[in-house]
């Protein structure tokens, strides 16, 4: 198995990223010829009741998570909620799931993203350029046009 720290936390919502700020994470590549993944996030238990009615409706969750480093692209993936913990303030939220896609595909997602906001030209390419840079979140399931 292979452990990496997780950065950042999405769930995608109707095509939507909702953020959620964690306070330490874990994504761990257990190896099994599944390619499935264990992802466990310690957050503050604000976040709780979003969590449990997820867990309830027991159906699959999108997540992408940003791992070891602020500057990599997220990584989705489809999961589904194995445990919740709770911790004096904290909880611990325990994701089973596989990774959506292998191939990085943020840079047509990002151009996608920006010619539907309206951008061409020369104001376009700088844009492209400066948020390649920053690297803001895109929902993974935006599908580029063709």
């Amino acid at each position: 198995m292979k452990t990496f720290k997780v950065i950042s936390l999405q769930v995608v919502e109707n095509d939507e990223l909702r953020d959620f700020e964690i306070v330490d994470g874990l994504i761990i590549n257990k190896e099994d010829g599944q390619s499935t993944w264990l992802v466990e996030t310690y957050l503050s238990n604000e976040y709780i009741e979003f969590f449990q009615e997820a867990q309830q409706h027991k159906g699959d969750l999108e997540i992408q998570v940003v791992i070891s480093n602020k500057a990599n692209d997220p990584a989705a993936f489809m999961t589904s909620i194995r445990c919740i913990k709770e911790m004096d303030e904290h909880i611990s939220i325990m994701f089973e799931g596989k990774l959506k896609k292998q191939r990085n595909e943020y840079a047509e997602l990002l151009l996608d993203d920006l010619v539907q906001k309206g951008y061409s030209g020369e104001e376009l390419i700088r844009e492209f350029r400066e948020k390649m840079v920053s690297k803001p979140r895109i929902p993974a399931t935006a599908k580029p046009s063709v």
